[in-house]
């Protein structure tokens, strides 16, 4: 990859150092850049002469790439950083400045886009294509080992879309919107534009994916250069469907992914048949609608990665005879409609520190309890089991918030669910 002026005679100030700040420190350093100074919230904290010299730093520099999450309007910069929001880039900016030949996909949505791309990166493995998977998940960007023919799938987050200026991938896809991360974003239309920034770049050999008539409407309203190709439920025949064997895969809550993986191999010619084999030996993640255990006719599934209710919802839907484990930190706006769904719960458990709002959210609607905790909610899950007995039925662990209440995140929360619940199975079951 040859680099371009714009990287290389360019200054630029790393502001957060985490796993995506510091692959672009390291990018940088590897590119000769002369001047890079850096700053971190946390392990800068006490140095006062570091943190003067950043401040004025940032009026001085050409660019400001800044990590993923960091509000500008809530940090000890925001006065420098608004003053100087042109320069604003991220790590997924410093990828696209390069003259890049290789092919890349952009990902993006409020649910689902971590199991689409690790679909879309098994289909294409399968097929024997190199292809490498970063951004939002796994690797940083600028930490892939990029070869001439790899292909590149990048999960974008709205945090690192909303400063992204440079973005401008081979195929872009969004595969949904709903209300979410208002606390950053403010107001839902901000939300909305960040997701759309990943058409912004492209060019008339670009292609964009969309399957909501909302979407598709925004996406002309706005006249974007690049070809959209709508993803129909259709696109699967019958024929195909049959061959299909991963009930993982074909279930509601992961039959979008599957469509925008399928219409994506056709893009690129890959044969159904290599599809079929992929899509019938994929694994799905952790964390997501995940079955880790099955044990006398009781079904146990850590879906932990739900962290509104809109994702929640699907699990709801799409299980039986439920006893349902939620509650942490809700997300600003978020409403709780059990229509349709409140007939396959059994009963909640309702844990975290905001115990009150979740109660008000199923009041009157299905059967609660509070249990403020994990443990004491799988205690209490147990001694329904234990008067359940012979009946098939799920135990299900899907928060519809957000962890940072009782858990560092979505995975320790994940994590200890899974091993309480293996704990309680060895005596119980």
């Amino acid at each position: 990859m040859k680099i371009s002026k714009t990287i290389k005679d360019r200054s630029y100030a790393v502001y957060g150092l985490g796993l995506s700040g510091n692959s672009a420190f390291k990018f940088l350093k590897k590119k000769k850049i002369k001047k890079i100074i850096t700053w971190d919230d946390k392990k800068n904290k006490n140095d006062k002469k570091k943190f003067i010299l950043f401040k004025k730093a940032l009026d001085e520099v050409d660019y400001i790439v800044i990590s993923p999450g960091i509000n500008i309007k809530k940090t000890k910069f925001k006065l420098k950083l608004s003053k100087n929001k042109k320069k604003i880039i991220t790590d997924l900016d410093l990828f696209y400045m390069q003259e890049i030949r290789i092919k890349s996909i952009v990902i993006t949505g409020t649910n689902g886009k971590s199991t689409a791309c690790k679909l879309i990166q098994h289909i294409f493995k399968t097929n024997g294509t190199d292809a490498q998977l970063g951004g939002n998940i796994g690797e940083p960007i600028l930490g892939l080992n990029i070869k001439r023919k790899s292909v590149v799938i990048i999960e974008a987050s709205s945090f690192q879309l909303a400063y992204t200026k440079f973005i401008k991938p081979n195929f872009a896809a969004i595969l949904n919107i709903n209300i979410d991360h208002l606390d950053w974003h403010e107001t839902i239309t901000n939300y909305k534009n960040s997701k759309f920034k990943i058409f912004s770049k492209q060019d008339s050999s670009d292609i964009a994916l969309l399957n909501n008539k909302k979407l598709i409407d925004t996406f002309n309203k706005k006249k974007y250069s690049s070809k959209l190709k709508i993803v129909k439920k259709d696109i699967l025949s019958s024929i195909i469907r049959k061959k299909i064997t991963n009930n993982y895969l074909i279930s509601e809550p992961n039959l979008e992914n599957l469509l925008f993986a399928y219409q994506i191999s056709k893009i690129f010619k890959i044969k159904t048949k290599v599809f079929l084999k992929a899509v019938n030996n994929f694994k799905g993640l952790p964390h997501r609608h995940e079955v880790f255990l099955k044990r006398n006719k009781v079904t146990f599934i850590n879906d932990s990665k739900a962290t509104s209710f809109d994702s929640t919802k699907h699990a709801l839907k799409n299980n039986k005879n439920i006893f349902w484990i939620f509650g942490g930190l809700p997300k600003i706006r978020d409403k709780f409609n059990l229509q349709g769904v409140s007939s396959n719960i059994i009963k909640s458990f309702i844990i975290g520190k905001k115990t009150t709002y979740f109660k008000n959210q199923v009041v009157k609607k299905i059967k609660y309890k509070i249990s403020h905790n994990l443990k004491n909610a799988i205690k209490d899950v147990f001694k329904e089991l234990s008067s359940n007995k012979n009946n098939l039925a799920t135990v299900l662990f899907s928060p519809a918030s957000a962890s940072y209440d009782q858990f560092n995140n979505f995975v320790d929360r994940g994590n200890q669910f899974k091993k309480i619940i293996k704990d309680y199975a060895k005596k119980f079951l």
